[in-house]
């Protein structure tokens, strides 16, 4: 008996949690707590990755490449580490707050026989 017990033991005490649990709370407790744990294990990787995804636009839009010499910097500096370069020129260029008539390009038709 002893050996059956020191082999099994993990099955026994899963068992008599079972065995406990099922009569006080019922059926409908235990397959709602591991549906819960099931939804938590797809649900967690989900919000992580959505987190890495909104971190990454983020640092995305922070990054400016000097128009000089080509280096990127994360837009902590008003000039470039590399030439020393002013970065201010490039956020007035990267800026969205500009009224959609100043960024139209004007277009000439031409007819074609």
């Amino acid at each position: 008996m002893d050996y059956f017990l020191k082999i099994n033991k993990n099955i026994l005490t899963y068992s008599l949690i079972i065995l406990i649990v099922i009569p006080i709370f019922g059926f409908n407790f235990v397959i709602g707590f591991i549906g819960n744990i099931l939804l938590l294990l797809f649900l967690i990787p989900l919000l992580l990755v959505l987190l890495v995804f909104i971190g990454l636009n983020f640092f995305k839009s922070k990054i400016n490449q000097c128009n000089n010499c080509g280096a990127i910097s994360l837009g902590i500096s008003q000039t470039c580490t590399n030439c020393g370069e002013n970065l201010n020129d490039i956020s007035k260029i990267n800026n969205l707050d500009k009224k959609p008539s100043e960024s139209t390009i004007e277009v000439q038709a031409e007819e074609i026989k």
